[in-house]
């Protein structure tokens, strides 16, 4: 979903013996494949997906006999639990039945047993808190820098670090975990000294919706650097957020059956209570950075702030965190909310149903779902209508922004 997030994740795969790679890039050639052995019922993202896998199968040199492909998948509502079916499907006809499919299940937040040790996961989860917080880096400082690419270089190389020290496997997760703090810190650094203008009043966006489309730069045609083009700085929904919130929602189907008090729900909130500790290790670092930046303290916050509109715990997916979330970023002085969603989806249709009495609840703050679908459209025209909205917001608003102490006044 995220390169930087898929990179750590191939590292630290590497770091126990297998040969993990990151997908190419998608491109035309990735359409052209989904389109092909698909019915043009799927959304878009399985179509990006599919294409992708199957461009491998492409690749020189490409033995299926030595290939696994790695697609998880989810419960409820959305369609991605058929992307592996499909996949699956495509590939035996095309007679690679001997590619191997893995495909944890967000029924149990990701946690498959026996899969994979408790250092992989912890190292693993520790890649994607870093990557994160990486993202999170640039997006705050790219809009402000005054030579355009110094962050994005000083972004790139921090997560080339990261990913050596994640694939090694001469130390244990203690060690690397130590490792991987230090870096963060030198890092966060470079950030730090990268010559920029922070000047108050830059209109804040937040950005959710459909986890890969918002995050995957191909389908979303590069929406975060076009808004940063307009004049916007943007803070995008964390990957961190959705596994949270699958093992938030593990638990309320948990509830749900009557095993409230069983030791499915244990271990359930001690896988919990460990990720949030290692992740805590993590953001304490950026702390001054995140100033204002803070995300929600766990699932419940965004829960709450949906339930006058869309219960968390009577719908699923991404439609109850978008609604949330865009209640908590109004509560940061969010000048606008955006929602990237694949055409069709369903989550992105629920929430645009909703946005409407969002919005009138909430300083009638601006609130647009954009759909992607593979086909051109003048973005750049209605991210321009969208940002004068902005400007007449930001005239009215009654929750203002919280900045780093380094901000200044206009």
């Amino acid at each position: 979903m995220t390169q930087a997030g898929a990179r750590l994740l191939a590292a630290t795969y590497r770091s126990i013996g297998i040969e993990a790679r990151v997908l190419p890039p998608s491109d035309e050639r990735t359409l052209e494949l989904g389109a092909m052995y698909s019915s043009g019922e799927e959304c878009f993202p399985e179509k990006i997906t599919l294409g992708d896998y199957l461009k491998v199968t492409e690749m020189e040199g490409f033995d299926p006999s030595k290939t696994a492909f790695l697609m998880p998948s989810s419960t409820g509502p959305c369609r991605f639990g058929q992307y592996w079916p499909l996949l699956d499907t495509v590939l035996s006809k095309l007679n690679f039945q001997e590619i191997m499919i893995v495909n944890p299940s967000s029924e149990n937040g990701y946690g498959d047993k026996g899969k994979s040790s408790l250092t992989f996961f912890r190292l693993a989860w520790e890649g994607f808190i870093a990557a994160d917080i990486l993202r999170k880096m640039l997006l705050k400082t790219r809009p402000y820098e005054k030579v355009k690419g110094t962050t994005d270089r000083v972004y790139e190389e921090a997560l080339q670090r990261c990913e050596k020290i994640l694939e090694r496997n001469d130390s244990g997760l203690q060690k690397r975990t130590a490792l991987l703090q230090d870096e963060l810190v030198r890092s966060r650094d470079r950030f730090r000294s990268i010559d920029a203008e922070y000047v108050k009043g830059k209109p804040l966006i937040a950005v959710l919706g459909e986890i890969f489309c918002r995050h995957n730069r191909f389908a979303n045609e590069n929406m975060l650097r076009k808004l940063e083009e307009h004049g916007a700085e943007t803070w995008i929904a964390d990957v961190g957020e959705w596994i949270f919130y699958t093992d938030w929602s593990h638990r309320d189907n948990l509830r749900r059956i009557g095993k409230r008090f069983s030791g499915e729900m244990a271990v359930s909130h001690l896988k919990t209570y460990v990720m949030r500790h290692d992740e805590h290790k993590l953001l304490k670092l950026f702390h001054e950075d995140f100033k204002g930046y803070e995300e929600p303290e766990n699932v419940d916050v965004i829960a709450n702030f949906t339930e006058n509109y869309l219960p968390a715990t009577g719908a699923l997916g991404e439609m109850a965190l978008s609604v949330g979330r865009s209640g908590y970023c109004y509560t940061k002085g969010a000048d606008g909310i955006v929602d990237i969603s694949p055409f069709s989806c369903m989550n992105g249709i629920v929430s645009e149903a909703i946005y409407p009495s969002f919005s009138k609840d909430h300083d009638d703050i601006p609130c647009r779902v954009f759909y992607y679908d593979g086909v051109n459209r003048d973005l750049d025209r209605d991210i321009g209508i969208f940002m004068e909205l902005i400007k007449g917001y930001m005239g009215r608003k009654k929750v203002h922004r919280i900045y780093p102490e380094y901000f200044c006044e206009k």
